[in-house]
């Protein structure tokens, strides 16, 4: 697991509803039943500080770090789609991107793995489309300083030739067969986590499932049911990840509360 994916996890999942802050010490506590080491950690920290994700802030117990306003969007909409608390409609249109796309690899990479996230899926190497327009993507695309020109468009055949679009932009066999393969790895992962496990224990567990979940944010563009092959698989293994999720909560919510509060303690002083 590499640390700067657990350190979004751990934010997104555990922090943002705590205040969106924690000390150093705190966070290598945290990711250290993840077999994160604390150098990896404060390396990420330091990177994700640059990309303008987290700012360091001094606390009482000493030197921690907090989310940015652009992190709390990125992991709200995370979160959102996650625990799918937003119905997924669809009113017949997609939105369509034609790029001016990065002539450097690995800037195309990191720009196909945004879109990505957002939902956007490819048709050929300039034109992005998806099912429901992020409100992100222009300032993505600003960012990165992409040129671009963004569409509004129905298909003409209706929904079987929006199928069609659809199919050519995302692979939904092997999107589905990771879907099963999630399920299977998982459940043999988590059968032996039971309440007579240690809450350290659980909250590994736990971490680990939300993150192998959390893949599919990038791979998955959440379509809507008209768009879906019948007895989708993401069906079954949401249900799969839900009842999992709930079951292990009380126990990482435990752990975590466990290691802010070591974290937060205040050395006591020689003599004292």
């Amino acid at each position: 697991m590499q640390a700067r994916s657990a350190l979004f996890d751990l934010y997104g999942d555990h922090l943002r509803t705590r205040g969106g802050r924690a000390p150093v010490a705190a966070l290598v506590k945290l990711l250290a039943p993840l077999g994160v080491a604390p150098p990896a950690v404060r390396t990420a920290v330091s990177r994700m500080v640059r990309q303008g994700w987290l700012e360091p802030l001094r606390l009482a117990s000493g030197p921690g770090y907090s989310i940015t306003p652009k992190a709390v969007r990125r992991l709200d909409e995370a979160a959102a789609r996650i625990y799918r608390t937003g119905r997924v409609s669809w009113d017949g249109r997609f939105d369509l991107l034609v790029l001016a796309t990065p002539t450097a690899r690995r800037d195309r990479q990191r720009l196909a793995a945004n879109l990505s996230f957002l939902g956007y899926g490819t048709l050929d190497e300039h034109t992005w489309v998806a099912t429901r327009a992020s409100e992100d993507v222009d300032v993505l695309l600003e960012e990165a300083g992409v040129r671009y020109e963004r569409f509004t468009a129905a298909h003409a055949a209706g929904t079987p030739g929006a199928m069609g679009v659809v199919r050519r932009a995302w692979d939904l066999a092997e999107i589905g067969h990771a879907y099963e393969r999630f399920v299977a790895e998982q459940r043999a992962q988590l059968a032996g986590v039971t309440v007579r496990s240690g809450d350290e224990e659980a909250y590994a567990a736990r971490f680990r499932l939300v993150h192998a979940w959390r893949t599919f944010l990038f791979q998955d563009p959440q379509l809507p049911p008209a768009l879906l092959p019948e007895r989708w698989p993401g069906t079954a293994a949401a249900s799969f990840f839900d009842r999992h999720a709930t079951r292990l909560r009380p126990a990482a919510d435990r752990y975590v509360e466990q290691c802010l509060d070591a974290g937060n303690r205040v050395p006591r002083q020689k003599g004292r």
